[in-house]
């Protein structure tokens, strides 16, 4: 039996029935598991920093004979190749993007003159307000327990999305740190209306990375990530703790990019020393590799178990 459902600001706008988005993670998210996202209620999101608009024009005919539910394309303006971005998205019928990786000034208005719904990522109060100015629709707030390219001035997820809550009257996706119904739950009681979650979706059963890094997500602790390039040059990021992440930590590296020469071995060769595996801490929490649709049902379950069983 399923869970009752959860409506928020984010289920109306977006047309989904669980407030759940997945994280745009760069070769991964593509139409085998994002359709699986999307037809388990949430919002599969298409990835474009791969760079390879060719495969993800393909990924993306793909993804709409696999769901007939709402998706939606992340453009991470940082790995913006093709300065006709915005028209590639437009052109494919897209109807929600995610921007993230930069100026939200850079596209929000161009995208929204299409008919589009936007949503920024953002990793600071500041942030917030520069995309609240550019009049994006909706905000992702990232606290920086996520996995991936961070904000080298993190702020963990308890103090991030209370703070952008209060300051803003647009809807907010809490991400960073979030695998299951519980941290929904207090993702919602610190303001937000929806979730995101990617190294819970990364570790699921349709996810196309390597069985050695699922593996190493289920076995890690909460302290098996590390926080890397925090003083530059380029992002900061986190990542799996590996042998080769450690000695990056200790010694730095002179060109944080120059590590991901190796990310197909490392994300579907299972070589995790051959590059960087972005993860988040939430992979501590995480013991068993399923299905999305089952985690999404157990996360809604679990939500209502929680907010249930608060102190009146």
């Amino acid at each position: 039996m399923s869970a009752k459902p959860v409506q928020t600001r984010i289920t109306e706008m977006l047309g989904i029935e669980k407030p759940i988005i997945q994280a745009a993670m760069g070769w991964i998210a593509r139409s085998h598991l994002s359709s699986a996202v999307s037809n388990a209620g949430g919002m599969g999101i298409i990835e474009t920093s791969s760079g390879d608009l060719d495969a993800v024009r393909e990924e993306i005919k793909k993804m709409k004979t696999l769901t007939d539910k709402p998706f939606g394309v992340n453009v991470a303006q940082a790995f913006v190749r093709d300065p006709d971005i915005v028209q590639f998205v437009i052109d494919q019928g897209i109807k929600f993007v995610t921007t993230s990786a930069g100026d939200p000034m850079k596209y929000t208005s161009m995208l929204k003159e299409a008919g589009l719904t936007v949503f920024h990522v953002v990793p600071s109060l500041q942030g917030a307000m520069r995309a609240i100015e550019a009049g994006v629709d909706g905000l992702i707030v990232e606290g920086g327990e996520g996995g991936g390219f961070k904000n080298p001035k993190d702020v963990a997820s308890m103090v991030l999305i209370p703070q952008v809550c209060e300051a803003v009257d647009v809807p907010v996706v809490a991400a960073g740190g979030i695998m299951d119904g519980r941290t929904m739950a207090a993702a919602f009681c610190l303001g937000a209306e929806g979730v995101l979650m990617g190294t819970r979706i990364l570790s699921s059963e349709e996810s196309p990375v390597h069985q050695n890094w699922k593996d190493a997500i289920v076995g890690a602790d909460s302290t098996d990530t590390v926080f890397l390039n925090r003083t530059g040059p380029g992002p900061a990021l986190r990542a799996l703790r590996t042998e080769r992440t450690d000695r990056i930590q200790k010694e730095g590296v002179d060109n944080i990019f120059g590590e991901f020469a190796g990310t197909q071995d490392v994300y579907f060769g299972g070589n995790l020393e051959a590059g960087i595996a972005l993860t988040g801490q939430v992979a501590g929490r995480i013991k068993e590799v399923k299905p999305i649709a089952q985690i999404f049902e157990e996360t809604i379950a679990e939500y209502h178990r929680v907010v249930d069983a608060l102190p009146r």
